[in-house]
């Protein structure tokens, strides 16, 4: 049995084209028109080739025909056809046309009348629909042909334009286009976590065989499974991306979408899809048959696909979806806070995790104290469940309220960036016993231009009516440091962090009259052309110290 090209077969085409118009003598108008439409069919037809996979745009409520021909070579030969709609529904069948074993192909001798009727009982039987099928899953049909046979295709999409596959083979016997699944095609969930799904699923006998060539792929999403890759892409394509024709394609990293992100450990390569229905995941770990899904969000359904893909044909095999939902997150651990102890919170920005204090008032007024260390944090104070306060930290940041006896305050604590956060927190009733020195209006350190020399730096910073204890300390530092260090620097570090030989000097001071109070140092011994970096630290009746935004100050090179 072997695939033949249309004008190979023009006698048998011209020969059931003949029998089906001559054979009737005065057919009844809806035998003629139903005739018509079949030779008409033929005529606008494109031919399936063999051994190849076909694709197909359908434009909505527009069928599309495809036709092959069998030729008789053995008795019973096998064929199959596999459709795979890459989107939604359609509808397709398969209609076969034989030749008449009883009609000659030409007039013979007799009664002409006899010859008509005979030939009027024999066509209808040689037209006949041998399957149909209208769904959106990967369907294949199995056929076997006794003797020459011409088969006509069509194709039909009545939701909207979409596109198909099709593969027509008459070769049975010598391997398989599509990988092959196994008895049991279904994914197995074994574990479930706050933001991992472990999944398994036993092994394709092509992945078995053809080890360099072939291997699993698994795509996960939040919307719903997929009964094919080219309906995986198509989905995606429509959130509007771009993706690779497949996902073995999609292993270049040239390939890549500005939307997408590939990341590659442990010889798995994952490319993520940020599309508005929410995140894509592609991941291809070869021949492994089990793979823990990372990452998740807690509390969340997902939706696992498995292909098994060749790569050199780049043709796929969807094993039977699967979904889990991954636990609720578990209610952070609460630190209970007590009164006039100060406790120092460090904050993972990458997790972006509330970290929770929890306070019960002895007192009906209370104040809260907080002092921002590192990095950018939002603070939320709930009295009761009823929201207090909630915004972002500067520097030192104080909250007084009022209750009852007993009433239990949370406090939350969330960084706002990437990078880690960090923050010391008071809860007290004492207000006339402060954590921290009484602050100045501002908490910038300033220098003077004019008075900077080649050996020295004039700077001023703002003091209080409050007599307190200032210290400055200097180090020099390299002009390619300055950024890092000015935004890691740690507000909450004290001198007891400073190397000796960085202490300039320390002294008191104030003024009741707070236009006047300002104090100024000329700090002597400086290098030429160096940087240095300036800090002053002030300190208050309880010894915690309150540092100034550092300062960074260049000598001049020449005087």
């Amino acid at each position: 049995l072997k695939m033949t090209w249309l004008w190979f077969y023009l006698p048998l085409h011209l020969l059931m084209a003949a029998c089906l118009c001559h054979s009737i003598k005065a057919p009844t108008t809806s035998s003629q028109q139903s005739f018509k439409t079949d030779l008409f069919n033929f005529h606008h037809s494109l031919i399936l080739a063999d051994g190849k996979e076909t694709t197909i745009h359908l434009l909505k409520d527009i069928p599309k025909r495809y036709y092959f021909v069998l030729e008789e070579s053995r008795a019973l030969a096998p064929f199959s056809i596999t459709v795979t709609p890459c989107d939604v529904p359609i509808e397709w069948s398969i209609l076969v046309y034989k030749a008449s074993p009883s009609f000659p192909g030409k007039a013979t001798q007799g009664d002409h009348d006899t010859q008509e009727v005979s030939k009027s009982q024999k066509a209808p039987s040689m037209v006949s629909t041998i399957f149909n099928y209208k769904g959106n899953s990967v369907e294949t049909y199995m056929g076997m042909s006794s003797h020459s046979a011409l088969y006509l295709l069509e194709f039909l999409s009545t939701e909207r334009d979409t596109h198909i596959t099709v593969y027509l083979t008459t070769d049975t016997t010598s391997g398989h286009l599509y990988p092959e699944l196994p008895m049991d095609p279904r994914i197995d969930v074994v574990g479930i976590g706050h933001t991992t799904v472990t999944l398994t699923w036993k092994h394709s006998p092509s992945a078995l065989q053809h080890r360099d060539s072939i291997q699993y792929c698994l795509l996960v999403n939040e919307k719903h499974n997929y009964k094919s890759l080219c309906a995986a892409e198509t989905a995606i394509r429509s959130s509007g991306m771009k993706v690779p024709p497949t996902l073995a394609l999609s292993l270049s990293p040239y390939l890549l979408e500005p939307q997408q992100v590939m990341i590659l450990s442990n010889s798995e390569l994952s490319i993520i899809n940020k599309v508005s229905s929410g995140e894509v995941r592609q991941v291809c770990m070869g021949t492994k048959n089990t793979y823990t899904v990372p990452n998740l969000s807690p509390s969340t359904q997902y939706y696992f696909d498995v292909f098994i893909v060749n790569l050199l044909t780049n043709a796929s095999a969807a094993y039977t979806g699967t979904f889990a939902r991954t636990l609720e997150e578990p209610e952070p651990k609460v630190t209970e806070l007590k009164d006039g102890k100060v406790v120092h919170v460090v904050l993972d920005g990458k997790k972006q995790k509330f970290y929770s204090l929890q306070y019960q008032a002895r007192h009906k007024k209370i104040q809260f104290t907080f002092q921002l260390c590192q990095g950018q944090i939002r603070v939320h104070i709930t009295k009761n469940g009823k929201v207090v306060a909630s915004e972002n930290l500067s520097g030192l940041r104080y909250f007084s309220l009022k209750g009852k006896l007993l009433d239990t305050y949370l406090v939350q604590l969330r960084s706002t960036e990437e990078s880690n956060s960090s923050v010391r927190v008071q809860a007290s009733p004492h207000f006339h016993k402060p954590l921290f020195p009484l602050l100045p209006e501002s908490l910038k350190i300033k220098s003077f231009s004019k008075l900077r020399t080649c050996r020295s730096v004039t700077i001023a910073w703002l003091g209080t009516q409050e007599e307190s204890k200032y210290c400055v300390y200097k180090r020099r530092i390299e002009e390619d440091q300055i950024w890092r260090e000015l935004q890691s620097a740690d507000r909450c570090s004290g001198p007891e962090s400073r190397h000796k030989s960085e202490k300039v000097l320390c002294k008191y001071f104030y003024d009741l009259n707070l236009q006047r109070a300002v104090t100024t140092e000329t700090i002597k011994g400086l290098n030429a052309g160096t940087f240095y970096l300036f800090d002053v630290y002030l300190f208050g009746p309880s010894g915690i110290p309150v540092r100034y935004h550092s300062k960074v100050v260049k000598t001049r090179k020449k005087c």
